[in-house]
């Protein structure tokens, strides 16, 4: 897969640091010279560096945006980050763009009108593992997609729950609801319709907004 990063500070030199790392193509668009060169002198060597400005079409083509899988907008600057994320999908036909939103007050404006597949937070990320750390009984969210119309949550059973005890195929969950992992302890589960839940399993489910209420009625009651 070919990734361009745009922004190369701690976010996005560690991103295209781990993303090498999987194999993948990676180009870091940078305006600063400076952080480039500061930047490569600790990176991978497999990583492609680009000076240029990315909120500019004719220097944001010198990263070869035409051939890229996924655009990863994740500057410190929302507008930067919009700009970027309008120009990937408009000029350059990107199919999948990802944008940093740093200001939680920002993040309606990060939707497809902008070029924006999937947005993320990072202050409301934060308070939601904070949340995940604390709360038993309740729905936490976790991420949100394609602009608020699809979420991921979790939400940790007790024994009092209703879904406690029955298998995947026994819950009347919603049409809009897939519960797509379990965490058990030290264990991942990928779900099948006989898997039985138990009192301390995290349920990671992917719902849309209109039905995260049944969701929460059939979980934990």
């Amino acid at each position: 897969m070919r990734v361009i990063v745009a922004g190369a500070g701690s976010v996005g030199t560690h991103i295209a640091g781990d993303l090498v790392k999987a194999g993948h193509d990676v180009v870091v668009i940078e305006i600063d010279g400076a952080r480039v060169a500061e930047a490569q002198s600790d990176a991978d060597s497999r990583i492609t560096w680009v000076v240029g400005d990315a909120c500019e079409v004719s220097e944001f083509a010198r990263a070869g945006v035409e051939s890229a899988d996924v655009v990863a907008a994740v500057t410190g600057d929302d507008e930067d980050n919009l700009v970027i994320s309008l120009l990937a999908k408009q000029e350059f036909a990107v199919p999948r763009v990802v944008a940093r939103v740093n200001n939680p007050k920002n993040e309606w404006m990060f939707t497809e009108m902008w070029g924006v597949d999937v947005s993320v937070s990072t202050p409301h990320l934060i308070t939601a593992l904070v949340e995940e750390a604390v709360s038993v009984g309740t729905l936490v969210r976790l991420l949100s997609f394609e602009g608020g119309r699809a979420r991921l949550s979790e939400a940790t059973l007790v024994e009092s729950s209703p879904a406690v005890g029955s298998d995947l195929a026994e819950l009347p969950l919603p049409r809009g609801c897939t519960v797509v992992a379990i965490v058990r302890g030290d264990h991942v589960i990928v779900p099948r319709g006989d898997t039985v839940l138990r009192s301390g399993d995290e349920v990671l489910v992917l719902t849309t907004p209109d039905v995260e209420e049944e969701t929460v009625q059939v979980l934990l009651g």
